[in-house]
């Protein structure tokens, strides 16, 4: 039986994460963040005293990099370096949600040789699972086959709102200003790099959520997945 999935992307701050878990939960799907694969190998750069910054470095960390992921009782998903729990792999799903780590992870995925590592890890997901995926190259190289393809964005200031208020709900205190001017240089970064770059896939539909609230934005794109999956 072919395996449905649903691939969303869009800038960072659009949204993506949040609608995806949620339509994955609505449908019974599973939900792969693919953002946590390439935050968690920002991280193991990092660790390891690499520049994310520095192709060659990272590139010779790949043949010693294990990351595994999982789905815990809560249903989220769980990133591990080093291997599965069991054998002794290290749980950094919450280590990886820091802007340093977020800005690790843009830079990772601009090396050709990282996203042709990772590549296999997220399509054999979707080989076996219904699933709804985000990032930023889910329709146009991951899954450029998915059945259905939405492309989700916003204003720039609009995004760096609403990170501005998730990293003030963790007690970060950096300006808002700061936080336009790192959303604008991941937007220049992402969609300016060689390696599969930001951009709409020619058949993903445009759903812009400037202005919109949560709910409004979750059912607009339900709206739009259940037509094109019945």
């Amino acid at each position: 039986m072919k395996h449905k999935s649903i691939a969303i992307d869009g800038p960072s701050g659009a949204g993506k994460s949040t609608m995806a878990k949620r339509i994955a939960k609505e449908l019974g799907y599973i939900y792969v963040d693919t953002g946590a694969i390439y935050r968690t190998l920002g991280l193991f750069a990092l660790s390891g005293g690499v520049s994310p910054s520095d192709a060659e470095g990272v590139k010779a960390l790949l043949p010693r990099t294990v990351i595994c992921m999982n789905y815990g009782d809560d249903g989220l998903q769980h990133m591990y370096l080093g291997g599965e729990p069991k054998q002794g792999g290290k749980d950094v799903t919450a280590a990886i949600r820091t802007q340093e780590v977020s800005d690790a992870a843009s830079k990772v995925s601009a090396i050709p040789a990282v996203r042709a590592f990772l590549l296999e890890m997220q399509r054999d997901m979707a080989e076996n699972h219904d699933v709804v995926m985000d990032g930023r190259d889910i329709g146009t190289v991951v899954l450029p086959g998915a059945d259905v393809k939405i492309f989700l964005t916003a204003t720039p200031e609009d995004r760096a709102r609403r990170r501005y208020l998730e990293l003030l709900e963790r007690g970060s205190g950096e300006a808002y200003e700061n936080v336009l001017r790192e959303v604008m240089e991941r937007d220049a970064r992402d969609s300016g790099r060689a390696a599969a770059p930001l951009k709409q896939a020619e058949d993903a539909v445009l759903v812009d959520t400037s202005g919109k609230s949560l709910e409004e934005s979750f059912q607009a794109l339900l709206k739009i997945i259940r037509e094109r999956i019945a």
